[in-house]
């Protein structure tokens, strides 16, 4: 399987370069157009009215030829026995230390020693009641010039 992958491999490699070969060799459609009119043999494989011409056909052919190599890889690659995983992050190892994410379980708190007196509670300032008709305060203005220009 290994030899006729490498084969496959050689096919399209050899495939390409005749391609990119054949359509440098080629004429562009507007260098035909002076020989439809009589200013010239076009070199057409069935003469000056053929509709295609033998480096055409042949750039035909070798496209064929590469794009059957290149299913032939696209199955070799995907002919796998292995099961479906749910991707690279499952096969990860698990990161230790202080780059972790932290677990969702907490360690016990220390246990308080009563005879320590404790702290009075911080309190915030209460905040004031919303009403239901209250409108939300608008943001400040933006500045009417650049802070780098001077106005004048």
């Amino acid at each position: 399987m290994n030899t006729f992958y490498n084969l496959v491999v050689v096919v399209q490699v050899l495939s390409a370069l005749i391609i990119i070969g054949l359509v440098l060799l080629q004429h562009g459609k507007g260098a035909d157009m002076g020989a439809a009119f009589g200013s010239g043999a076009s070199g057409s494989l069935f003469g000056a009215s053929g509709s295609s011409n033998f480096m055409s056909k042949s750039t035909g052919v070798a496209a064929a030829i590469f794009f059957a190599s290149t299913l032939a890889l696209a199955y070799f690659s995907s002919d796998r026995d292995v099961a479906v995983s749910g991707g690279v992050m499952e096969r990860a190892a698990p990161v230790t230390g202080p780059a972790a994410i932290p677990s969702t379980s907490t360690a016990p708190a220390a246990p308080v020693d009563p005879s320590l007196p404790t702290a009075p509670a911080a309190t915030a300032p209460a905040a004031p009641a919303a009403t239901p008709d209250a409108v939300p305060a608008a943001p400040a203005p933006a500045p009417a010039a650049p802070a780098t220009e001077v106005p004048k």
